[in-house]
């Protein structure tokens, strides 16, 4: 990335998210518009997908504390376009090399009071953008990242709670195979002879004042091709797809975001991959569901099993099931917790199974069981169970 991109692109703008914004409300924003505009979802959309590596890039400086930090310092010295005046700077023009700074001079006559930056503005750039300090012309073009890459994948209840190994099948950008990544058919590229292999060419302003651009000759790539590759017209990238075995770990949760470090596109001039982040969806169940690390049941009990209590089995999730003992008086809605037979924990333990009691009605009866109530309510004819609600009532 150059100064001329740091200095120009609003990565809040890109996000559409105020400057104030939280880390949630990036991450927030940044998963909406991923998705709506992730290639895999817009197959053909060259838009789309600049698109995409634009918000992928606002994620990656934004998303990152210390990096975000970074950019708002960088950018608070640099504004619209220009490096912005002290209150000494009579006219508001500079006369001095910005090479000073970008190099970590310590204060002295020439740095301009650098030095109170504790190592100059390289320091900034360098760490947000992933490389030393430039010295002019004589900086070489360093290895470069390689992208993130986000995916989506949909697991069962089941294979949410216990983990599973799903197979992903991923686009992104690589060394093109037909020139081994050299951008020429016969791989006998020529140093550009614009930035001399560098990459990148500075445009000046006035006096020693200078933004570093990458060359549009080669694109940054410091090469160019004599004979260009039929293949990646020249550029030395092409679009790869590859599939992957992905461990999702057990007990991941709906909508939780997995990063695999060094899972995404291969790096460039022998830079790291970039990570893979994976967002999880989880079907529902028709029997269990889940709260955090517990699995909760619903279960049917008849009056009688509640009211002189009982043992009921229960069934867990891919286990055997458990026999719970109701004590006598069970109310309906009363939550039982069967230790260890919930979702798995990080630290490989279980959490529990929360079982609720419901008391069900039959909707029909015999003449036997209609007899043996009229008898239980002639029994407790004299009970009232809304006395005391009648009177906390009068009484409020």
């Amino acid at each position: 990335m150059s100064t001329k991109d740091f200095v120009e692109k609003d990565y809040y703008k890109v996000l559409g998210v105020p400057k104030d914004a939280t880390e949630a409300e990036i991450k927030k924003a940044y998963r909406k518009l991923a998705r709506e505009f992730h290639p895999d979802a817009n197959k053909g959309d060259t838009k789309a997908e600049e698109r995409f590596k634009e918000i992928s890039e606002a994620n990656d400086v934004l998303g990152d504390p210390k990096r975000r930090k970074e950019y708002d310092e960088a950018r608070a010295l640099f504004g619209n376009g220009g490096f912005r005046a002290g209150p000494g700077a009579a006219g508001g023009s500079f006369n001095f090399d910005l090479g000073d700074l970008f190099g970590g001079a310590q204060g002295g006559p020439q740095s301009g009071g650098a030095g109170g930056f504790g190592g100059g503005l390289g320091d900034v750039f360098g760490g947000l953008f992933n490389r030393g300090a430039g010295t002019g012309a004589g900086t070489r073009t360093q290895p470069r990242r390689g992208q993130d890459i986000e995916s989506e994948v949909t697991l069962s209840f089941t294979e949410a709670v216990d983990g599973a190994t799903v197979p992903l099948r991923m686009s992104s950008s690589a060394a093109c195979k037909a020139c081994a990544g050299t951008g020429d058919k016969n791989g006998t590229p020529r140093v550009c002879p614009t930035c001399v292999g560098t990459g990148q060419v500075s445009r000046g302003g006035s006096g020693s004042f200078s933004l570093t651009d990458p060359c549009v000759d080669c694109k940054g790539r410091g090469l160019i091709a004599q004979d260009p590759c039929e293949v990646c017209k020249g550029s030395g990238r092409a679009r790869s797809s590859r599939t992957m075995q992905v461990r999702i770990p057990a007990g991941v949760s709906d909508s939780q975001r997995i990063r695999l470090r060094g899972k995404g596109a291969p790096g460039e001039r022998g830079g790291p991959a970039g990570d893979l982040y994976v967002v999880v969806h989880v079907d529902a169940h028709p029997v269990f569901g889940r709260k955090g690390d517990n699995l909760t049941i619903t279960v049917p009990v008849t009056y009688t099993e509640a009211a002189l209590g009982g043992e009921v089995k229960v069934p867990t999730l891919g286990g055997p099931p458990v026999t719970l003992k109701l004590p006598a008086g069970t109310p309906n809605g009363r939550t039982m917790r069967a230790r260890g037979k919930g979702a798995v924990r990080k630290d490989g333990t279980r959490g529990d199974l929360l079982v609720t009691v419901e008391v069900a009605v039959p909707k029909e009866l015999s003449d036997k069981a209609k007899e043996a109530l009229e008898a239980y309510r002639e029994a407790t004819a004299e009970e009232d169970p809304r006395a005391e609600l009648f009177q906390a009532a009068k009484g409020a």
